[in-house]
């Protein structure tokens, strides 16, 4: 009996050296990560796609018919021009990395306008999923529909707003829902969200497209143009660039 334990142990131990072994061999075999040039000094990731840096949208359309995106650039932004239309890329993207800049215009605090009428756009990965572009400093509003807001699902975690007329960032990690043959979902999609360096929104689940979406996209693409909303305010734009995971 006693010999038998021993038999066993010893068969354990140089079944667990094998296995130790072969994970190191793999391990081995990995390949490296392919280096890519840091966010450092105002630049941008070396394999990422700059949607917009200055001088032109030839990367968007109007959404309605496809012709020239029609906001209004000026150097280094680009501004929404009421009564035109929303813009996205001519591009499709699906699971990415995406930074954004904006400014809400101080013109609507002037103006008094007040909750969803001050500063309001959105940025719509794949033509369905918003984060809520919004005026939240010193403005109250539903909190579902506020900056950093998935809209309408996932209030932000907090408000890290600041002044309207100033720069702000959002940068994003989405995993796009992936489904299955007969267009029901398989696998659901996944939203995290840090508004000027704070975390808004952490890895949530994303409940079907937002409100105001794009109705005239696929329901079971993998791949979708992005997508930024006129809302009637001169929200303006900056330094657009997206990564495809």
């Amino acid at each position: 009996m006693m010999f038998g334990n021993f038999v066993g142990t010893l068969t354990l131990v140089l079944a667990l050296q094998v296995t130790a072994v072969n994970a190191q061999k793999k391990k081995e075999q990995l390949p490296q990560p392919v280096v890519v040039q840091p966010v450092i000094k105002g630049k941008v990731p070396s394999d990422a796609i700059m949607l917009f840096d200055k001088g032109s949208l030839d990367n968007f359309v109007n959404v309605k018919d496809g012709t020239a995106a029609a906001w209004k650039v000026q150097g280094k932004k680009f501004t929404v021009v009421p009564g035109t239309d929303n813009i996205q890329t001519k591009e499709k993207f699906g699971d990415c990395q995406l930074h954004v800049e904006w400014k809400t215009p101080k013109k609507d605090v002037k103006e008094g306008k007040q909750g969803q009428q001050n500063g309001n756009s959105g940025i719509y990965l794949m033509g369905k999923y918003e984060v809520q572009v919004l005026n939240s400093y010193i403005n109250q509003t539903n909190p579902m529909g506020q900056a950093g807001a998935l809209y309408s699902q996932y209030p932000p975690l907090v408000n890290a707003s600041i002044q309207p007329g100033k720069w702000q960032t959002y940068d994003i990690i989405f995993t796009a829902p992936r489904f299955n043959a007969d267009g029901r979902v398989k696998t659901p999609g996944y939203l995290t969200v840090i508004h000027n360096g704070v975390l808004v929104q952490n890895h949530v689940e994303i409940q079907g497209p937002t409100t105001a979406y794009n109705k005239n996209t696929p329901d079971d693409a993998n791949e979708l143009p992005l997508m930024l909303q006129h809302h009637k305010n001169e929200v303006s734009y900056r330094n657009i660039w997206i990564r495809k995971l």
